[in-house]
């Protein structure tokens, strides 16, 4: 079972590109908080970027930064240059025909593809245990090839003339590169963020076990069967899941449960009885209490809720 996915697809990341930005020295944008989460990739040339009070970094060709939370920052050719604002207005008096954002100057050129993450849910369940900024450079040996190659495939379809589809293709790989840039970054800073499910990907047998659980959350587990399925045992499975993810695991389990009993309830007209059976509840009433204790009211009026908010 691949769990990252199961997230993703849980809770749904939505994709948009925003901008190819093409811009010649000197120049300096700030852009503003948003919600969702906001993506750079160089394609060509330098930058310098910044958020808050935190030193600015360079940038070169294949680095890519993601803001989680969307955080201001800015991006300029050199660090110390007066910002512009990148509100509407500017956006306007940039824009060409073809798409692009340009920004003219007599010196380097730079080029970088901007992209959005948009998300329903107030702290969504990937992005919101992310750090405020991944940056991954696909200079990496281990996952730097791939992370180029969608890259590459991106600026393609992105580049003006692209084939009929592109606009379709571009997002589809925005959603691929979203995937390889939290596995790129897992692979170099996984151990600094706090236990979680998130973490826990990164020890071969919590993987294992989340990867059973999320394959199986109707199953009537117990910590002896679980512990069989992966072979270890009990006090081995108990511990280190706990020291990963944070909670035991059959605690784990039950969020877990309720979270698709939740996007189950969202998405289909499955009678609620039917929905408890399959998450593992013989009990209707005890599958309303549970899930009423995780998202603060009821099946029933969890579902009209969702039907009328869309």
């Amino acid at each position: 079972m691949d769990v990252l996915g199961d997230v993703l697809e849980l809770a749904r990341v939505d994709a948009s590109l925003m901008a190819t930005f093409d811009a010649r020295a000197p120049w300096a944008i700030e852009l503003p908080a948003r919600q969702g989460a906001t993506f750079h990739a160089v394609v060509a040339g330098t930058c310098w970027f910044s958020v808050g009070d935190a030193p600015a970094r360079q940038l070169t060709p294949g680095d890519l930064v993601l803001l989680p939370a969307g955080a201001r920052h800015q991006l300029a050719s050199d660090p110390g240059l007066p910002t512009r604002r990148f509100d509407e207005d500017l956006k306007r008096s940039l824009i060409r025909p073809n798409g692009e954002l340009v920004l003219d100057g007599p010196g380097v050129r730079t080029r970088i593809l901007c992209a959005g993450y948009h998300y329903a849910a107030a702290v969504h369940p990937l992005l919101g245990l992310l750090p405020p900024v991944l940056h991954v450079a696909t200079a990496q040996p281990a996952s730097g090839p791939w992370l180029r190659s969608v890259l590459d495939l991106l600026a393609h379809e992105t580049r003006s003339g692209a084939a009929t589809g592109s606009g379709t293709a571009a997002v589809r790989l925005l959603d691929l590169l979203l995937i390889h840039v939290v596995r790129a970054w897992l692979d170099t800073e996984g151990d600094t963020i706090n236990p979680s499910w998130l973490r826990g990907l990164r020890d071969p047998l919590t993987a294992q076990v989340l990867a059973v659980l999320h394959e199986r959350p109707g199953h009537d587990w117990t910590l002896d069967t679980l512990a069989a399925t992966v072979n270890v045992s009990r006090a081995t499975l108990v511990r280190r899941f706990t020291r990963h993810v944070g909670e035991p695991p059959l605690t784990y389990l039950t969020r877990w449960r309720l979270d698709v009993a939740a996007r189950t309830l969202r998405d289909t007209t499955l009678p609620v009885a039917t929905i408890a059976h399959r998450m593992g509840y013989t009990s209707e009433f005890a599958f309303n209490r549970a899930f009423a204790r995780l998202h603060g009211q009821p099946p029933g009026r969890y579902r009209r809720h969702a039907v009328t908010n869309g």
